[in-house]
């Protein structure tokens, strides 16, 4: 008898193809929400439950790109999925379920890949692939299946054209008949409702790659919305004295940088982050230079100012000599006129740089065509030129060249800093994250 947690799934042909299968390897790319993870576990404790293995011992491991990540996606569903009468041990440090038919369970994370070594594996789930370490499967996974003709199915989301993209490729070939691919949409398992609600605020080709499963192309230009035609228009008289107001940091000499936001009705009508300023001090600056430039500038401003930035604190600016950047920040705008209406929104750790740049681009424009980011382009030009110029690594899943243009990506990725704070694209359970945890 299986457990309650075994609910019903709702009927899909693709899915349907999918657990009928004998395909050895799997290639799974779908759509967030979308069943995936769901039918791999249950893959996972059937194929733990047989009793004729022809193995004493057979092992199975569910991994995911950390340990965390893989505990959070699988270990409380497994324990929930396998029936009590079959549990000999539960090992929480281990992360380990030993069964009476001499089966273990195993919730791995790849951030070391060499941890999937040293047992023969029957089977396993390798959850969010992409974000794995390219050399994991060829180097560490596939050998530890070798000697029990273990099966693997490797599932999650695109992340542009990388390993996962060569995997699908090559599993949806047909050259290999151990290989399958099985893809779908999650348009065709969650609400359309659901859907829209995400389109509405992420950007198309994000929108794309986590609800289509499309392997989109992340080349060219980092912040591909933006264009001066839509996005630039008078600002500053938006400004309003008594609103919050944000101001952005990103930790660097040459040059030394800030932009200042503030949420407002754009001219467009809806409301939005208006970039009606910015700080560029090209050669040989600091963060309490940054500081000063801001305060002279914004000193009368009569409402809250909140301030956003670099987690890390400026590894490579002026902390490595005069102590941590916020600390710098925080003892300039103690002699500001502002000095008690200052806060501070600054994550433990900073952002991945995609999920950044996802942000960002979805503020500049959702898939539904709305624009909630616009730059005054006679207040903040570098703001202007970065959004331009800023280009991606050819051939990368969607990061940042830094080589490329040095001069800039770094007033962008101060405004970013801002905008994944309040409006990050949160990937747990079916949401999306559309509304700011702050009004500026």
């Amino acid at each position: 008898m299986l457990t309650p947690r075994w609910y019903r799934l709702r009927e899909h042909d693709g899915q349907d193809a999918l657990w009928r299968s004998k395909a050895r390897f799997v290639v799974l790319p779908c759509g967030r929400r979308s069943g995936k993870s769901e039918i791999a576990k249950r893959k996972l404790i059937l194929a733990a439950l047989n009793p004729n293995t022809g193995y004493d011992d057979p092992n199975y491991f569910a991994a995911a790109p950390t340990r965390d990540q893989a505990k959070r996606i699988f270990w409380r569903d497994l324990k929930a999925m396998i029936p009590k009468e079959w549990i000999v041990k539960v090992s929480e440090s281990e992360l380990l379920i030993e069964l009476v038919n001499g089966a273990s369970v195993y919730v791995v994370g790849m951030d070391k890949p060499e941890r999937i070594e040293g047992l023969s594996w029957n089977g396993g789930i390798l959850d969010e692939y992409a974000n794995m370490k390219p050399s994991a499967w060829q180097e560490n996974v596939r050998p530890a299946l070798s000697d029990r003709s273990g099966w693997c199915w490797l599932i999650g989301v695109p992340e542009g054209r990388n390993h996962y993209y060569d995997a699908w490729e090559y599993a949806r070939s047909g050259k290999d008949p151990e290989w399958a691919g099985f893809t779908w949409k999650s348009s065709e398992i969650l609400p359309e409702s659901e859907i829209e609600s995400a389109r509405a605020v992420l950007d198309p080709l994000t929108f794309q790659q986590e609800y289509e499963a499309s392997f989109v192309t992340f080349e060219g230009r980092c912040y591909y919305p933006f264009l001066r035609e839509t996005h630039c228009a008078p600002l500053f008289h938006l400004y309003r004295p008594d609103a919050p107001l944000a101001f952005c940091f990103d930790f660097n000499v040459d040059p030394g940088v800030a932009c200042v936001c503030q949420e407002v009705r754009l001219p467009s009508g809806v409301d939005g982050t208006a970039v009606i300023g910015e700080v560029w001090i090209p050669r040989n600056s600091n963060t309490p230079a940054v500081c000063r430039r801001l305060v002279q500038d914004w000193g009368s401003h009569r409402g809250r100012i909140v301030c956003y930035g670099d987690a890390s604190g400026g590894a490579r600016g002026t902390a490595k000599v005069m102590g941590s950047d916020w600390d710098l920040i925080r003892a300039e705008f103690r002699k500001a006129p502002f000095a008690d209406r200052v806060s501070y929104r600054v994550p433990k750790a900073n952002p991945p740089e995609r999920s950044r740049v996802n942000a960002v681009n979805s503020r500049l424009m959702s898939g539904d065509g709305v624009i909630r980011l616009m730059v005054d382009e006679e207040k903040a030009p570098h703001v202007v030129k970065d959004l331009e110029g800023v280009i991606l690594l050819k051939g990368g899943s969607g990061e940042i060249d830094k080589k490329a243009t040095p001069e800039l990506t770094h007033i962008s990725d101060a405004l970013g800093y801002a905008v994944s704070k309040e409006w990050p694209l949160v990937r747990m359970g079916t949401s999306v994250s559309t509304t700011s945890t702050l009004r500026w």
